[in-house]
């Protein structure tokens, strides 16, 4: 028991830039404190005190602001950063390393008693801040679930889920996860700067419009060089676009970069 609650230190430690020793991490972190009364009434519900697991499982309610129901298994080193209103339900699985923020529910979707009604979570997951993880499906390994997401539907390992509902991004290429992972050992949120597609697609519309505008004020501009070359007239209207004047920098800005 020891050893397990050394290890969950160490890893607040490892995790959290803002821990600044054992002791402090001990008396102030109310995920902790909540993991601890978890295996305690896990415990109890295992062997068929489902009413006293639920006790203590409400105290840790009343303590923290983290509710996580006895039936629950957690894994190993297991952060809950800063952890007020999470919600896990009864057959939801944790894995080891996972690393869950303030809001997040990993709810069921199912009324049928003795399904699997809540969802896994494999090795190393994060879970963003106010996600919404609802249905006996699997995240896989290593994904992400971006802050306010809402997920119904099964992530691939390493990918990253984000938006409501959640759409899945595959996982980048190799050398730029392990250049992350070698960095920080998580990514904080479950987001990073180009993970919203919706962004993406607006930038990449965005890059469109303006290259159009471009090749069409080229056009306009080598019309108006032969019109005056074989002293035409009238070969180029007033109103023709010659020169760019779309402000694709500050759309860009509006979208995020």
């Amino acid at each position: 028991m020891f050893s397990r609650l050394r290890s969950d230190i160490q890893c607040i430690l490892d995790r959290d830039p803002a821990a600044r020793s054992t002791w402090e991490v001990l008396t102030c972190y109310p995920g902790l404190h909540a993991l601890v009364l978890h295996r305690l009434s896990h415990w109890l519900w295992r062997r068929e005190l489902r009413w006293l697991g639920r006790f203590v499982s409400q105290i840790s309610r009343w303590l923290t602001g983290i509710e996580i129901h006895p039936g629950a298994t957690l894994g190993n080193r297991v952060f809950i950063d800063h952890g007020m209103g999470i919600v896990i339900g009864e057959t939801a699985q944790v894995g080891d390393g996972c690393t869950i923020y303030q809001g997040v529910t990993l709810g069921g979707t199912s009324l049928s008693k003795g399904a699997k009604r809540h969802p896994t979570l494999g090795r190393n997951v994060v879970v963003g801040a106010g996600a919404k993880v609802l249905g006996g499906f699997t995240v896989g390994d290593d994904a992400a679930i971006g802050s306010n997401a809402v997920v119904t539907k099964a992530v691939p390992p390493g990918a990253t889920a984000v938006g409501i509902p959640a759409r899945i991004i595959q996982a980048e290429d190799g050398a730029r996860r392990e250049e992350a992972a070698a960095k920080m050992g998580f990514s904080a949120y479950g987001v990073t700067a180009t993970d919203d597609p919706l962004s993406q697609a607006m930038r990449g519309l965005i890059d469109n419009a303006s290259l159009q505008e471009h090749q069409i004020a080229l056009l306009w501009q080598a019309i108006e060089k032969l019109s005056d070359a074989r002293r035409g007239e009238g070969c180029v209207p007033e109103d023709a676009a010659t020169k760019e004047c779309f402000e694709a920098d500050k759309l860009t800005q509006l979208v995020g970069k």
